[in-house]
């Protein structure tokens, strides 16, 4: 045989050999590529329903419930007794209203100063934010007999109640900087301090619910997005 045609029939066996391993190389990636991408689909699409049969997911959700409807149900009985607005009342309702709740804050004003009706203003915006407290408001002049037995001398007074018990007091805004342009978020901080009021957690309470299902989420599929 030809050196020449024996060389070149070698040649194009070898050709032939490396063109066969590459399709098979390519295939393999082909194959590869299709089986990641359809793993990854059924990652990303996992249906709700799946997730909601995961127990921890299931015990989250229940005992949140609970405290939701637990907490409705102690929002409902301290408005029967008054909380959640900012009410005007008597001399004569005085004594039952301060002494029927553990926490309440009575405004003694006078209609005509300015300052008590700032003070108004910030305390009408506070009640329903904070229901555990009960909010009041006393006109000054038509209560000269508990005016007198609280030694209030100066308006606006704010006085605290716990329990029945005067135990602190904010007398016109000289705890607030002295100015009349104060916030009620300031005025807010400062019965935070002072404990008559408690922080509202309802939004911590929901955003620490939202991180708890995407840490379980996370947990079912570690490589799907978290948001």
């Amino acid at each position: 045989m030809d050196p020449d045609s024996v060389k070149s029939t070698l040649s194009n066996l070898a050709f032939g050999n490396v063109m066969a391993a590459a399709a098979r190389d390519y295939q393999k990636e082909v194959l590869a590529q299709e089986k990641a991408q359809a793993s990854s689909s059924v990652n990303q699409d996992i249906d709700l329903d799946e997730l909601m049969d995961d127990p921890e997911l299931e015990k989250l959700h229940a005992d949140r419930i609970a405290a939701l409807k637990k907490e409705a149900e102690k929002r409902q009985a301290l408005k029967r007794q008054g909380h959640g607005e900012y009410r005007e009342i008597s001399e004569g309702d005085f004594l039952g209203e301060v002494t029927g709740s553990e926490k309440v804050i009575c405004h003694f004003y006078h209609r005509e100063f300015y300052r008590c009706k700032i003070m108004d203003k910030h305390l009408k915006s506070l009640a329903p934010r904070h229901v555990d407290t009960k909010f009041l408001k006393l006109d000054a002049e038509n209560a000269p007999f508990f005016v007198t037995k609280l030694g209030i001398k100066t308006l606006p007074c704010v006085i605290f109640f716990r329990n029945g018990v005067a135990s602190d007091r904010l007398v016109g805004f000289q705890d607030l900087g002295g100015k009349d342009d104060f916030s009620t978020r300031t005025l807010e901080g400062l019965l935070l301090k002072k404990g008559i009021i408690k922080e509202n957690k309802e939004e911590e309470d929901d955003d620490s619910y939202g991180e708890r299902n995407r840490t379980v989420r996370s947990s079912i599929n570690p490589d799907s997005d978290s948001d």
